[in-house]
């Protein structure tokens, strides 16, 4: 397997100024997208992407920029899209949050925490919790043991399911979280393309 093609934030800049600019999928949750996103990019969550993958890419004849907070989904992104067949797949490097810090223009909507954050809140909390409850009940020490070694999984295997069921929860989901209204973004935007 070949190194996934990273592009970095200037690059993409400097493309999407260009005659034929690259589709730009931000696969973060909805919630994290509404919060912010680069303008013009399509809402495509990881898990409807690896569900919808081929009816997706079935509207992707451009090249294709993968986005999301830091490029670890964006990576899980890559990897299906390549495994399907489509290798005009680019990775925004340093996703989001490089994008930000060097300057470049993004659109805003209501702030909520991004899911790397929910799952640290979330893991800490079970963590705390279980610490300070195995003073009273010792077996409790287990259930911090659990989600260490859940964490450690996450890290070498590059997935976590914390993230994944996160991200299912109604704060992180939007009205247009289908596959439906995807497709039909992608194609709208695809017919707007050929009639310039």
């Amino acid at each position: 397997m070949t190194a996934p093609a990273t592009i970095d934030s200037q690059d993409l800049s400097d493309r999407l100024g260009s005659a034929s600019p690259p589709r730009i999928l931000d696969v973060r949750t909805p919630g994290e997208f509404e919060t912010v996103h680069i303008a013009g990019a399509y809402n495509v969550p990881l898990d409807l992407l690896r569900e919808h993958r081929d009816e997706i890419i079935g509207h992707l004849d451009e090249d294709v920029v993968l986005v999301c907070r830091s490029g670890q989904r964006a990576s899980q992104a890559e990897e299906t899209l390549r495994a399907a067949g489509l290798d005009n797949v680019h990775i925004l490097d340093g996703g989001i949050t490089a994008w930000e810090a060097k300057g470049f223009a993004v659109r805003r909507g209501a702030q909520r925490w991004d899911l790397e954050r929910q799952v640290r809140l979330v893991a800490g909390s079970i963590v705390l919790t279980s610490v300070l409850g195995s003073l009273a009940a010792p077996k409790l020490k287990w259930v911090a043991a659990a989600i260490g070694g859940g964490l450690t999984f996450a890290s070498l295997t590059n997935t976590c399911a914390m993230g994944m069921a996160l991200s299912k929860l109604p704060y992180n989901r939007g009205v247009t979280c289908d596959a439906q209204t995807v497709v039909a973004q992608l194609i709208s935007s695809s017919a707007d393309q050929k009639a310039k």
